[in-house]
């Protein structure tokens, strides 16, 4: 009896539709319901055309009298019930494309005096750093094995005159890793082998034609961090670039046909004892793109669609991470290298295929944190490790015409608090393996399909109209000068996942220095391409994980 006169005491107020999200919030309360599932009052716009549509409804059966009699309490008392009830299994679906379950943080700070002063720290960093301190002893567990990851500029310290150039170099060669990585899904999409374009005796010499003297390759394309580890035996340490759209690992090897340059001596596989060349009829060779026979012995190719390439022997060879040796590891010795690596002895592969090194080592998980692109620091890259318990998880996707990529169940993005009002249909992939996202270690702007970066871009400028605008800078067409600036209040640019799940951006994650008197600029880009890719700018500071068993990729901030 006390309930009901609490309910019709609460629609006597309820008079409009403003004042019946008060009329509501006090009967949740009544119900002792926990504030986390009457949030989503706070916002009454959100919400506003289907409560309008239902206070009229509830309005007009509370105050009309049916047949001469009012509604009996019991009426009232369960149609209150039943509505509540729908509000809150509704509410999330209502929701769910504007505002996370979890609290929006609409704007972010940006130390700009800090960005600067690690722009000009960046260009007295030397070469091999760390080279003492790279091996920390891996984990106790066999199971469990650890590397440290190291940026590109601490590793083979600054080339450059000034940070706009090492800014428009580092552009340079993102762009080319992004062709690469369009050229190479496009080849899997259409069913045209690569060895259909270029066969593979054209690239590779016989070993007595080995005789070319050492050359430097090409200074474009990926490779912006880095891990030490050991090749052969006994271990010989050499820098590996680390890549997530990779499969096939290698390393250049002595005599060379052709070489680039690399900041330790050249592996020489006759000093290894566990050195073991390949038959042509084990399942590491038939596994390759593109193989061939060589005296009853295993030659692979790996191009990278902006004319980089690494041809050569594929042999078996032990591999040293931190105190663990892992035997029979699948690799590819190249005698034919351009591109590409510039300064590493050669790449692992972190993707998903068969020959990618999570899939030899027989580890289901792996984790990464890319350190800031301008800092010497190290962080980890880690093997059979849990996701961190306080990651935000999405689904790990994958594309059934290429397994190489890890493909992220992203439902929207939100800039300062706002969803984009673009279809959730525009993340997602297709039957025939167009579209869709992908996270990347290689890659270092994000690339957006042209109207998701559009509307993204025109949400981030609204939302700084107080910032002096400056000259683009390359790919980037949203550039401020904030040389007069110490810190600056930005919009926040966040990722959504399906159940509400949220990943917020440090503004230093997108809004990123091009020289060192103050420009900066949105560090996302448009694609024409159907296929966008999270790059490794806005995966700074973060520990990604990928749970392989469980298609799951893990986000946990400030983990590194």
């Amino acid at each position: 009896e006390e309930s009901s006169k609490i309910y019709i005491n609460l629609l006597g107020i309820c008079k409009t539709p403003n004042s019946f999200i008060f009329c509501l919030k006090k009967l949740l309360s009544h119900f002792h319901l926990p504030h986390h599932k009457t949030h989503f009052l706070s916002s009454p716009p959100l919400l506003f055309p289907k409560i309008h549509c239902l206070y009229k409804k509830i309005n007009s059966l509370s105050f009309r009298q049916s047949n001469g009699r009012k509604l009996k309490m019991s009426s009232h008392r369960s149609f209150l019930f039943f509505f509540t009830i729908f509000i809150l299994a509704s509410h999330s679906s209502v929701t769910s494309r504007i505002l996370p379950e979890v609290s929006v943080t609409t704007s972010s700070i940006l130390d700009v005096a800090d960005s600067i002063r690690r722009t000009k720290d960046a260009s007295s960093f030397r070469l091999n750093q760390q080279e003492e301190q790279s091996h920390s002893p891996s984990s106790s567990s066999s199971s469990s094995f650890s590397l440290q990851l190291h940026s590109r500029a601490s590793v083979r310290g600054v080339e450059h005159p000034d940070y706009k150039s090492l800014t428009l170099a580092r552009l340079d060669r993102d762009s080319a890793r992004v062709k690469s990585l369009m050229t190479r899904l496009d080849l899997a999409i259409n069913n045209i082998s690569k060895a259909d374009l270029k066969p593979i005796a054209t690239m590779y010499t016989t070993e007595e034609e080995i005789e070319a003297p050492l050359i430097s390759g090409t200074t474009q394309g990926s490779g912006e961090y880095f891990t030490r580890l050991g090749i052969g035996n006994p271990a010989r340490e050499v820098y590996m670039v680390l890549d997530t759209g990779s499969d096939v690992n290698w390393l250049q090897c002595a005599p060379c046909a052709e070489c680039y340059h690399q900041t330790e001596p050249i592996f020489d596989p006759s000093s290894s004892s566990s050195y073991a060349p390949l038959s042509c009829d084990t399942q590491q060779c038939r596994a390759l793109e593109v193989s061939q026979c060589r005296n009853a012995t295993c030659l692979y190719e790996v191009s990278y669609g902006d004319g980089s390439y690494t041809v050569g022997d594929f042999a078996t060879e032990t591999l040293t991470i931190g105190s663990t040796s892992v035997q029979n590891v699948a690799i590819g010795c190249g005698h034919s290298n351009e591109g590409l690596f510039v300064g590493a002895a050669g790449l692992l592969g972190l993707g998903g295929g068969l020959l990618a090194l999570p899939s030899q080592l027989n580890t289901t998980t792996f984790s990464y944190c890319l350190v800031d692109r301008d800092s010497d620091s190290v962080s980890t890259v880690e093997f059979g490790s849990a996701l961190p318990r306080d990651a935000v998880v999405a689904p790990l996707l994958r594309n059934h015409q290429l397994d190489t990529f890890y493909y992220l169940g992203l439902t929207g993005i939100s800039v300062g608090g706002e969803m984009l009002q673009i279809p959730m249909s525009s993340f997602e992939m297709d039957e025939s393996g167009n579209g869709g996202i992908i996270i990347d270690s290689g890659t270092a702007v994000t690339r957006l399909q042209t109207g998701i970066y559009n509307a993204l871009r025109d949400a981030f400028v609204k939302g700084t109209t107080d910032l002096e605008l400056a000259s683009g800078v390359a790919m980037f067409d949203t550039c401020y000068n904030l040389a007069a600036k110490t810190t600056i209040e930005v919009p926040t640019v966040a990722f959504h996942f399906p159940g509400g799940k949220m990943l917020a951006l440090p503004a230093k994650n997108y809004m990123i220095p091009v020289d060192s008197v103050g420009t900066f600029c949105l560090a996302f880009a448009p694609t024409a391409s159907s296929l966008a890719i999270i790059g490794n700018v806005q995966q700074q500071g973060t520990r990604v994980a990928f749970d392989l068993a469980n298609s799951l990729i893990g986000f946990s901030t400030n983990n590194c």
